[in-house]
Order: structure tokens, then sequence, then C-alpha cells
């Protein structure tokens, strides 16, 4: 007699979809205890079915369907490539709080004031709540369908009674569907509802956009599968002592990933910010010590931002090294080229670095305009008015080479700064040549090969530190 396979029972935790051979009381993978039960084995067998549509030579295939449409906020359209697709599937995840209900709404009306009906599903509010937001936002619009739903089934009959063009699904992790094992937001039920959702989207061309929760690290919420289901990943951020939000593309499947969308959250809405740069740049009167202005790249697109720095006499053993809005371990090895290549000695000094507007500098060419701070506010020198300073520092003291620089300099150039600082290719002992300069529309921009070098230009140095 012919043995049969024996088949092994396959554990699954609920909260992650993890799967294992034998049952463990904790999670391997979110380490949730207690999560871990056993799951029913597949006896479905795949066979052929009839196709739906035959396969045709991918040159045959229309793309009219498939044409980018204006949301109406053109920050959002930036971010998306385009605009909204027929068909796509959106994931717009974020912290509670940060505006993602606000951002949709707009959306929702600005697509109904074209003249395309769009269905709002809201989980999470009661109807009148958001028609109170609508009120305050501008939002109401005859073509603007709103639904207060909880389970799958009756948000698949009202996509079949209202027909959108747009739907909103506020938020995948309050709708449940019947006859599926597990609460709502749970794995299983995440994963049935957004199959489902997705499912009506591509036979339908319906542009569905579903809100998503994030965990308390930052990362989406249920199955790593839902993104993997969707066309687009969006990650709303922004701090909540500011009113400044950016929109961040993690996947999309029909643009760019390098592309950020800023937005203003007020009272009376969110509105698009077309130039962000006046947020995190404070324009003084009059030169003060401390400060120096860094061009930051945001996806493809140049910001300027305003590093400050403060540099205080310390009694401690061990001085302070606060930082906001920078990397800490960056600025940590700024201070250690100062000190080794630039004589900058502050193991007695209490140091603080912070950006201006709650601006987040994560690109190391802002390596050079934390030095230049750092230098100024320790020497009590000011650095020249409309000195723009961008370059990755070395552990060496040298200065690479950043990308887009161009990109940069026009921006600067654009908002009125007559100098900018930037990585010199040529290698050589500190201030053994005079640095190259050019002229790009009316700024001056000047080569420097080291991070000594640039202190010196600027006139930021001296004999010893002010006590």
């Amino acid at each position: 007699m012919s043995r049969q396979p024996r088949v092994r029972a396959a554990y699954r935790c609920s909260e992650c979809g993890w799967e294992t051979s034998k049952w463990v009381g904790r999670c391997g993978e979110c380490q949730a205890w207690g999560s871990v039960a056993e799951a029913a084995a597949p006896t479905l067998r795949a066979a052929s079915a009839p196709v739906t549509t035959p396969a045709v030579p991918i040159g045959q295939v229309s793309v009219s369907e498939s044409a980018f449409r204006a949301s109406g906020v053109p920050e959002l359209d930036r971010v998306l490539g385009g605009g909204l697709v027929p068909g796509a599937a959106i994931l717009l995840a974020g912290e509670p709080g940060v505006g993602k209900s606000t951002l949709l709404l707009e959306v929702a009306a600005q697509t109904a004031r074209s003249r395309e009906r769009v269905l709002y599903v809201t989980g999470e509010e009661s109807a009148s709540q958001v028609r109170l937001r609508a009120d305050r936002t501008g939002g109401v619009h005859d073509e603007l369908y709103l639904a207060a739903e909880t389970d799958l089934g009756a948000v698949l009959s009202h996509i079949e009674q209202v027909r959108p063009t747009l739907l909103v699904v506020d938020s995948i992790q309050t709708i449940g569907a019947s006859g599926i094992d597990g609460v709502a937001g749970g794995v299983t039920q995440v994963k049935e509802v957004a199959a489902a959702l997705i499912r009506v989207a591509k036979t339908r061309n319906i542009t569905t956009v579903i809100v998503g929760h994030v965990t308390k690290d930052g990362s989406i919420a249920g199955p790593r599968v839902l993104e993997h289901l969707v066309d687009v990943v969006l990650h709303f951020e922004g701090d909540r002592n500011s009113r400044f939000r950016m929109v961040r593309a993690m996947k999309n499947r029909f643009g760019p990933i390098d592309e950020v969308g800023c937005f203003d959250l007020s009272p009376e809405g969110i509105k698009a910010v077309s130039d962000p740069t006046g947020l995190f740049v404070e324009h003084h009167r009059q030169q003060v010590p401390g400060t120096c202005v860094a061009v930051t790249m945001e996806g493809r697109r140049p910001m300027l931002a305003e590093v400050q720095a403060l540099v205080t006499p310390s009694a401690a053993e061990r001085p302070r090294r606060t930082t906001s809005g920078v990397d800490s371990s960056r600025v940590a090895m700024v201070l250690a080229v100062l000190q080794q290549h630039g004589g900058i000695r502050l193991h007695a000094h209490d140091v603080f670095v912070s950006t201006v507007g709650g601006a987040k500098l994560h690109d190391p060419s802002s390596d050079l305009a934390i030095a230049v701070a750092l230098a100024s506010a320790t020497f009590g020198v000011a650095a020249p008015t409309g000195v723009v300073a961008m370059g990755e520092i070395g552990l060496a003291g040298e200065l690479r080479r950043v990308r887009d620089l161009p990109q940069r300099v026009a921006e600067a150039a654009r908002l009125g700064f007559k100098v900018a600082v930037v990585p010199s290719e040529r290698r050589g002992a500190a201030g053994a040549r005079p640095p190259e300069s050019w002229t790009v529309d009316g700024m001056r921009v000047l080569d420097v090969p080291d991070v000594v070098s640039a202190l010196r230009l600027l006139q930021v140095t001296r004999a010893e530190p002010r006590s």
C-alpha cells in the first residue's frame, strides 16, 4: 500500500500573518504573545477556467483607459506622477491626527467639482461628523456621496448603487467582512477586505484610495501583503507642533517614488504649498552668529533650511550634545572633524544644533552648513549675509560632491542668495590654491576642497574660542 504524505499542521499569527510548523506562545515576527493559532489546511486544487479576455501582444493594449486624471490638488498630483489613474488602488498611511481624512475629503470635493461622482465611505466617524468637516473646508457638493459603513457587503452595495469614479475608504482597519474569522483590523480581515475592494476597482475602473493605520514605530499596520496588493503607497507625515505636512511616495507603479508633496494644515482645511522654503528660513535683519542655510533635496525638489547652533561653556564632566531636526550622529562626526582638522575643541562646551520651522535634514549635504554654524557660534563671528553652504564632510575633512548640485544652486539663486559654497572636485592640501568660482543667475558659486578652506573663506575662524 502506498503511503499518503502526512499533512503538517501550520500555525499562523493573527497579528502579522507569520507562519510556523509548530505552535509557539510568542510570534517570531512581531513578538506578540498568544497570537499564534492553528490555520486551516488548504484543500482547493487549481484547475483551468475560462478566461475573461484573450491575451494580446503588449503593443496592441490600449492605454487610453489608464490616462492620468487631475485630482484637483497639484501637490498630490506631483507625488502620484500626474494624477489619479482609473482602476488604481492607493494606500495612504499616517499617524493619527496628521490630516489624512482632511486631505482625502479635499481630493473628493475637487473631484466632485469636476462633475465626477465620488463615494466617501467612513468607518471611523459618523456621516454628520464628516459633513461638519466638509462645511468647514468647503467640501460640500452634490456629486460627493457619503456613507458610514463598517461592513464589506454594505460597502459593495453602495458601490453598486452609486457607481463612483473615485472611492475613498477611511479606513480599512474599520471594515469587516462577514463570514471571515477574526475582528475588523486583523490580518485575515484586512487581507480579505483589501482584496475585495481592489478586485472591484480593477473590474469597474474605479480609482480607490484606502486609508491605513500605522504602528507605534511608524510602519503600516496590518499584513505586509497589503502593500503588495495596492498600486501606490503614500505616507503622510508631519510634526504635531507644525502646520507643515508632507506626502511621500513609498511605492508607485505609475510614476516616480522620489517625489514629495507639501501641504499646510489649517482650521480651514488643507492647502498645497508650492514653495515651502520660506517656512524653514528665517530672514534676519542683521548678521547673527551661529546660523547657516543648507540646501537639501526632498525627492527631486530642492529645499532650503536654516541650521542654528549654540555653543556655551559647560562645568559638567560630560557636556551636552542636543539636536533637533538633524541627525545627532552626523553632528557628532562634524564635531570630531572640526576638532581634528580645524583645531576647534569643544570638549568643555555644551553644543545645541537645531533647524528652523521644524525641518528635518536627512541629506548628508547639510554637513557643511552644520560645520559653519558650529564654528560661527563657537567664535561669535557671523557668516556673511546671503550665503548658502552644501557639501558632505568626510572623516579626513574633505568635502564630497552632492547629487543634483545644479538644481540646488539654481534654487538658492532664485531665492536671492548671493554666494554658494560647494565642494570641489580637486584634491590637495588645504589652502594650497584659491577657490574657483563662477556665476549662476547673479549668484557667485565658490568651489572649496575641504571644510577648513570653507571656514577660512567665510571668515568664521579665530585663534581661540570664546569662553
